[in-house]
């Protein structure tokens, strides 16, 4: 190689270190500047979450995902500054972004509702709860779906998606709720008598007395005159109390005479002589 080729060579290359090499040191700088930011960032907040009310699972979860978004934006942005188009670049992105977005619509909606049952707790772990078609125990909360446990001690994993975007009841939100116990009694029954009979079931040190039980005629039924006892107690001893007070129902109003009535018809035969 003569002279000359190398010392055009080597002033291409000097040419090419002075116009590219500042772009590509502030390049270099700003990436390990940006990196070291993302990780106070997501740092920070681990440590809020951590500190607030937060479910534990969101934390580290939260973190991963907002600085794997701050990383993208900086490589890109690095990218742009040492002459790589990014336009093409992002484009890719979108449309990738957007195809996998079609194909995941259900996962992403499930996860979206999972973050969201994380951060707003309209139930936590350890509260019953009735929710789309299925009532249980709320074991454990994940990203994608929340598992409850039946009093049948059978396992239901229910999709967040379908948590988040439909009404839910939770029986375990207030400390003190309310038992309504429905009670039908015949017509030809006297109404204050079955009142005091079940005054008299009132005595259970489980049902509070502020606020005070109520006994209440609601319906003229078809078959029936009947009545309400509502009863506040504390969350954990409704369905216990529920149960007891129906079968103490039943044999008051045995011992008291007071018929509890169920649906009659009458059938009449016509005989057609011919």
């Amino acid at each position: 190689m003569e002279e000359t080729d190398l010392t055009q060579i080597m002033t291409k290359v000097w040419d090419w270190v002075f116009e590219v090499g500042p772009s590509l040191l502030l390049a270099i700088v700003t990436l390990f500047i940006g990196l070291r930011i993302i990780k106070v960032i997501n740092k920070n907040i681990r440590k809020s979450l951590n500190k607030s009310t937060a479910d534990p699972t969101l934390a580290p979860f939260l973190s991963n995902v907002i600085g794997a978004l701050l990383k993208v934006v900086l490589f890109v942005s690095v990218a742009s500054m040492v002459g790589i188009k990014t336009t093409s670049f992002v484009a890719i992105l979108g449309a990738a972004g957007l195809a996998v977005g079609l194909s995941l619509q259900g996962s992403l909606s499930n996860f979206a509702g999972g973050v969201l049952i994380l951060m707003l707790k309209p139930f936590k772990v350890g509260d019953f709860i009735t929710a789309a078609g299925y009532s249980g125990t709320v074991e454990e909360i994940q990203i994608f779906y929340t598992k409850l446990t039946t009093p049948q001690n059978r396992q239901i994993t229910i999709p967040n998606g379908a948590l988040s975007n439909n009404s839910l009841t939770n029986f375990s939100a207030k400390e003190q709720v309310r038992l309504d116990i429905p009670v039908g009694i015949s017509y030809d029954a006297d109404i204050k008598q079955a009142k005091e009979v079940l005054k008299g079931l009132l005595t259970d040190e489980r049902i509070l007395q502020d606020p005070e039980p109520q006994i209440l005629v609601t319906e003229l039924a078809d078959n029936s005159v009947n009545l309400s006892l509502r009863i506040w107690v504390m969350a954990a001893d409704y369905w216990p109390l529920n149960f007891d007070m129906l079968e103490r129902i039943k044999y008051a109003l045995d011992n008291a005479g007071i018929g509890i009535p169920y649906p009659q018809r009458d059938v009449h035969v016509y005989e057609h002589k011919a």
